[in-house]
């Protein structure tokens, strides 16, 4: 693979669209989203709990302009499409969606989840995905978090 070829059940939000439907027809897809800067056994776990709520796994990857944004200059560590491959090389993810917001509004309102899944940190109430969510019929549903297991937390002890 190249350094610039999309790796396969990689999508943008212009390349979903169609699979996206096909998904809704083949049963239950759950969605999560997130940076994945750099992987660790809190995301493994986190993710292994989201798929296990539906027929298949879909993740909204932020490009590397929006980890850029949301986290600062210095990130992301990890390019965007080697995030994606590395989250395929995990059997319990079915396909990835690269999207350059901040959020995962416009991803959930193109694949329209059954589920979307987000990790025990945050709230429906307080998430900005949850209308987008609702509007679609889907449920929105808060995953235990992994206690001390954070990309941000392992980027400071590495610089410590």
């Amino acid at each position: 693979m190249s350094a610039t070829a999309m790796p396969a059940g990689c999508y943008t939000l212009d390349t979903v669209e169609a699979v996206a439907r096909s998904w809704q027809e083949q049963g239950r897809t759950v969605f999560t989203n997130g940076c994945f800067d750099l992987l660790h056994v809190g995301h493994l776990r986190y993710l292994q709990a989201a798929r296990a709520l539906g027929d298949r796994l879909v993740v909204g990857l932020n490009s590397d302009a929006s980890v850029r944004g949301l986290k600062g200059p210095e990130r992301p560590l990890v390019t965007e499409l080697e995030r994606a491959e590395l989250l395929l090389g995990l059997a319990c993810v079915d396909a990835i969606v690269i999207f350059d917001e901040p959020t995962a509004e416009g991803a959930i309102r193109v694949i329209r989840p059954a589920v979307y899944a987000k990790g025990g940190d945050y709230r429906p109430e307080t998430l900005p995905e949850t209308p987008a969510v609702l509007e679609g019929g889907g449920e929105v549903v808060i995953l235990p978090f992994v206690e001390g297991r954070s990309t941000s937390a392992l980027v400071a002890r590495m610089k410590a």
